[in-house]
């Protein structure tokens, strides 16, 4: 039980370090020492709270992009971008089946405390409804924004995974979105 109650103010530390509810345009977060959450401090299955607030922050921002990345086909008649929309859409779904899957198995909470938060890398709801009314460059450059820092957080988000997480199974997919962003981060600046 006291492991619980240590466990609890650090989530809550983790949120605002990888940043629920923060401001537009933030600072990285500081790299979480490897030593935040001890092994004793994990839930069954291996799964820690750093693993945990890590897959619901991820989940919630997969879903944001994907209402962006849904939207550009309509918005452009750019053949490029309307391809890159459309499959970063389809692996933000893929990966976004592997979140979820792997949330299930840590038997975290099912209610995403994230959800319907702007938090840094997410479009807010502001650029979402700028996006459905813009067309041609507009579009275009409010989904490289929105894409772009998207992207740069995502990977941020997978390096303290990886860092700080305890779950095998939740290190190797953020390594996997790491090197996933690093290619569409690629992608997206030769457009």
């Amino acid at each position: 039980m006291r492991a619980i109650r240590r466990a609890v103010p650090f989530a809550m530390a983790l949120a605002v370090l990888l940043g629920c509810g923060g401001s537009p345009d933030p600072a990285p977060p500081a790299p979480l020492p490897a030593t935040t959450v001890p092994a004793a401090q994990a839930a069954a299955g291996g799964f820690s709270v750093t693993d945990t607030a890590w897959l619901q922050l991820a989940i919630a921002m997969d879903e944001r992009a994907l209402t962006v990345l849904d939207l550009v086909p309509a918005r452009t008649t750019d053949p490029g971008l309307k391809d890159l929309a459309r499959r970063l859409a389809t692996e933000h779904r893929d990966e976004l089946t592997r979140l979820r899957a792997l949330h299930a198995r840590s038997g975290g909470p099912t209610a995403n405390p994230h959800e319907g938060h702007d938090m840094p890398g997410m479009a807010t709801g502001e650029t979402v409804k700028a996006l459905r009314v813009a067309t041609g460059t507009d579009a275009a450059y409010i989904f490289a924004t929105a894409m772009r820092a998207h992207i740069d957080q995502s990977i941020r988000l997978a390096q303290a995974e990886q860092k700080s997480g305890s779950d095998p199974g939740a290190k190797a997919l953020a390594a996997d979105i790491e090197r996933s962003r690093t290619d569409q981060r690629g992608r997206l600046d030769a457009l």
